[in-house]
């Protein structure tokens, strides 16, 4: 029962359009909108929260949590991440995904979004989630985003991202300010070469 009451959960926070940080019903809440058991909805929170895809607040409330920041990354890239195929497959579809919002902010970036990215090259180590980060908002594709989110969270989980030189991020920088695809894809793949460890 409490399965069927977690999709019941999700199309509620769907409806209620509900966002990292937003705060859920109350047990009694859900209960009476879902038409179901406390014990039903107290389980399923359980199973939610056991995840790290809500958290309890005490005297607070229950809340939702952002994607990445969970149990539930670690626990499927155990799973899903236990041979080289399956990691040269995130790889490459990371790599894929991040070629892919870099062509939509060329065509789509406010001048807030350049602003960050300035920030961002200027303060040393550069932080490439940090930077990309504001590619793929500016991008302005919520899917997308998401899915980068999590394919970022499943690589991390195997292994860290690797430096990139200052040049990297100073030239792709001139060539967004261009809003020019070609020239930033050009550098992208200079720098971010396309990921052929993948077995046949």
């Amino acid at each position: 029962m409490y399965a069927e009451t977690l999709k019941h959960i999700h199309r509620l926070i769907v409806q209620d359009g509900l966002a990292p940080g937003d705060r859920l019903p109350s047990e009694r809440e859900l209960a009476e909108r879902l038409g179901v058991g406390r014990s039903s909805v107290r389980e399923a929170l359980r199973a939610l929260e056991f995840l790290g895809l809500i958290e309890t607040r005490r005297g607070e409330g229950t809340y939702m949590c952002e994607i990445g920041s969970h149990q539930l990354i670690d626990l499927l890239a155990m799973f899903l991440l236990e041979n080289e195929r399956a990691k040269a497959d995130l790889a490459e579809t990371k790599w894929l995904v991040e070629r892919l919002l870099l062509e939509l902010f060329c065509q789509r970036y406010g001048e807030e979004a350049i602003s960050r990215l300035e920030k961002t090259v200027r303060q040393k180590p550069i932080d490439f989630e940090r930077f990309f980060q504001t590619v793929a908002e500016a991008a302005d594709n919520y899917l997308l985003v998401r899915i980068w989110r999590a394919l970022s969270a499943f690589a991390a989980a195997f292994a860290p991202e690797p430096p990139l030189a200052d040049s990297f991020y100073d030239q792709l920088l001139v060539t967004l300010k261009k809003r020019d695809r070609t020239e930033a894809i050009a550098v992208w793949e200079a720098h971010r070469l396309w990921p052929l460890s993948k077995k046949n």
